[in-house]
């Protein structure tokens, strides 16, 4: 029984030792290097990779770069020629000749007689007549809003503008745009805001600050520069350029100057109560007052001493009790009350 015993413990212990060799003689095979194979770790075979140019090692995965390796790369294209460009410029020339303005302008062919007729027109007029008048390297470029009466003149797309009179700011100038719906952009003497301009060594370099500031930011207007004036077109076709509201913050002296339709929209500037009469029809252009244009006519109703029941009886003999007032609290329309001369937004109960 023992000898059974001691057997049968002796063969448990060699099969335990057993197992240790066997795993490592495997480590010892994967381990060892094989100077048979390519692979530079092991020595294994190799295989292609899944990247390009790239082989791999069936054996230990290792990869390395294939010595055999060429990068295929597809030719590039020709370099255009005088020859191509000639070609290009004898088709535009046949348009030009036939009159056919349909594919310049994206139209389709299926036109009238009188599309072609005032596409013509057009072309003999703004295109022919006026090569040469336009250098694009000189110029700055301008938005491509361009209006035509039914005698095909250019009409001019400008709703407001503002001229630098002077370059002495002192501090607190602020230009408002604003839009009844879409809100309000402010723009600052203040170089460190990011809606900011600087000041230039000139009233020129001051208006190109401000125009760049607007054109950078602004979600209403295009601003265009012609020397210290700052005209502004509007962005969107379904923008009504009676709604766009312009107002011009400016503390001390006069050094910027606002105007909309010709008429200069400084409280400063007012002489009587026809000047006030012409500033509220302008206001109310579009039936609403919005908050800007009301601290203007505030202004100058403070200026000639104007009170608000006047004002409101000059606003009901324009436009009836039917204007508006864009309230300051929620931006809904508030309702004129004669009697109270004042107007109440019913959205926020808020007397404006």
């Amino acid at each position: 029984m023992q000898a059974l015993i001691e057997s049968q413990v002796c063969g448990v212990v060699m099969a335990g030792f057993e197992g240790m060799r066997k795993g490592r003689k495997e480590a010892v095979e994967n381990l060892g290097f094989s100077e048979e194979g390519d692979c530079p770790r092991c020595g294994g075979n190799s295989q292609q990779s899944t990247m390009s140019g790239y082989l791999q090692c069936s054996s230990c995965n290792h990869e390395w770069a294939d010595p055999d390796y060429v990068e295929s790369k597809a030719p590039p294209p020709p370099p255009p020629d005088h020859r191509r460009d000639a070609e290009l410029i004898d088709e535009f020339k046949r348009d030009m000749e036939s009159g056919k303005l349909a594919g310049l302008l994206g139209v389709e062919d299926n036109l009238t007689e009188e599309q072609e007729s005032s596409l013509s027109r057009l072309e003999d007029k703004w295109m022919s007549g006026m090569q040469g008048h336009f250098n694009a390297a000189v110029e700055e470029r301008k938005p491509l809003m361009i209006n035509f009466d039914d005698d095909d003149n250019i009409i001019s797309t400008e709703v407001a503008a503002i001229t630098i009179v002077s370059n002495g700011f002192d501090g607190g100038e602020e230009i408002r745009l604003e839009y009844p719906g879409r809100g309000t952009e402010f723009y600052s003497y203040n170089e460190r805001s990011p809606t900011g301009w600087k000041r230039g060594r000139s009233a020129e370099d001051t208006a190109r600050s401000i125009t760049n500031v607007i054109n950078r930011s602004s979600k209403l207007v295009y601003a265009n520069l012609e020397g210290n004036r700052i005209s502004f077109e509007l962005r969107e076709s379904d923008l009504k350029a009676a709604s766009l509201v312009l107002f011009v913050d400016d503390p001390g002296g006069t050094d910027i100057v606002a105007e909309k339709n010709g008429v200069i929209l400084d409280a400063r500037n007012v002489k009587d109560f026809n000047d006030y009469r012409t500033i509220v029809s302008l206001v109310l252009e579009d039936g609403i007052i919005s908050p800007s244009e009301d601290q203007l006519l505030w202004a100058m109703r403070q200026q000639l001493g104007i009170d608000d029941a006047y004002h409101v009886q000059i606003v009901m003999e324009l436009f009836g009790e039917n204007a508006l007032k864009e309230c300051t609290e929620c931006g809904e329309m508030a309702e004129l009350y004669p009697e109270y001369a004042s107007w109440f937004c019913r959205q926020c109960e808020n007397w404006c």
